[in-house]
């Protein structure tokens, strides 16, 4: 847990106080449950989308619930974030609403539709070569150094983590409306912030439900690290066609919130990926980008039949996001 202090870990207090400062801003996503996906997996499926959030993913929920605890005498020097799109977004987004300056390092090889939206929300964009060995977070500390600005990370924060547990209310208080209780719930994971936020969400509400996150094979280094009892990195830094799915390691504080709380994990091909939001697109008429659809992809591959048996369950799986170009997703829905 290197120096994190376990006490300062946010808790599903702190959740609770990030649904109160999202209400009206935030977009309280639905939750879709479609017979043909019943059909196929043998249980009651319910598909989070927040691929409907503001800006198309869930990051904004995180994002808005960090900037907006910044200090009146801090926010003239604005905040500065890395992200390789969806963070990114909602950042910006966040600072606009707002009315603060944003900076955001993104990777140059990032989906062009995530840059051009990131400087169409206002903020300056500062591109990096991630595949030459460039440092995201060096750049961005040499930039809150200069500016005095404000460092929003992407998912190694206790404010990110909260913002992000508002959907695992959201699940829970939905599914309650309908007499039902999430049994199994399927979250991705990278940094690993959605995945700690929607389990503590979850976790205070419906103890006995059980999370597990998903990754791209060959960047699931939350799954080993959950084999190992610490964290471990990626050998990769690219190559997978879920480019929100990239970070190198699990955080330092989402990591101990997600050993305890979840502490299983499994893996999609990327070919399983791509007929995931082939299957979102034809089946279910919905726009997923591939790092959205790696629960949905994870449940159709059967990923969980070795673990778990999901037939005559309540299964959720989130649809993290929806921001993917059009000639990527034409050439996934092609086949």
């Amino acid at each position: 847990m290197g120096l994190i202090d376990q006490k300062l870990l946010p808790t599903a207090a702190d959740v609770e106080s990030a649904v109160a400062r999202l209400k009206g801003v935030a977009v309280r996503t639905p939750l879709i449950n479609a017979p043909v996906l019943d059909e196929r997996l043998g249980a009651r499926v319910f598909l989070k989308a927040e691929i409907l959030q503001r800006t198309g993913s869930f990051k904004f929920r995180g994002a808005y619930n960090r900037v907006s605890q910044i200090p009146a005498d801090k926010r003239g020097a604005g905040v500065v974030a890395y992200s390789s799109g969806n963070h990114a977004q909602g950042v910006a987004a966040a600072a606009k609403l707002l009315d603060m300056r944003a900076t955001i390092v993104m990777p140059n090889d990032a989906p062009k539709a995530k840059i051009e939206r990131t400087r169409g929300h206002g903020a300056e964009v500062v591109l990096y070569d991630r595949a030459g060995g460039e440092d995201r977070a060096l750049i961005a500390e040499r930039l809150v150094k200069e500016r005095g600005a404000t460092l929003v990370p992407p998912y190694d924060d206790p404010m990110i983590i909260a913002g992000q547990g508002t959907i695992g209310v959201e699940i829970v208080e939905d599914l309650d409306k309908l007499g039902l209780k999430p049994e199994i719930v399927v979250v991705g994971a990278s940094g690993g912030g959605l995945a700690a936020g929607v389990s503590l969400g979850i976790k205070s509400r419906a103890a006995s439900a059980r999370l597990f996150t998903a990754e791209p094979e060959g960047f699931d280094d939350t799954l080993r690290s959950f084999v190992l009892g610490e964290r471990v990195a990626n050998e990769k830094v690219t190559g997978s066609i879920c480019d929100a799915l990239m970070s190198n390691t699990p955080g330092e504080w989402t990591f101990p919130i997600n050993k305890e709380l979840i502490g299983q994990g499994i893996a999609a091909s990327d070919e399983e990926v791509a007929a995931a939001v082939r299957y979102a697109f034809m089946e279910l008429k919905l726009v997923v980008e591939p790092g959205g659809a790696i629960g949905l992809a994870s449940l159709l591959a059967g990923k969980l039949d070795n673990v778990v048996d999901i037939r005559g369950k309540t299964v959720v799986a989130i649809l993290s996001g929806g921001n993917v170009d059009v000639e990527m997703f034409a050439k996934l829905i092609a086949g």
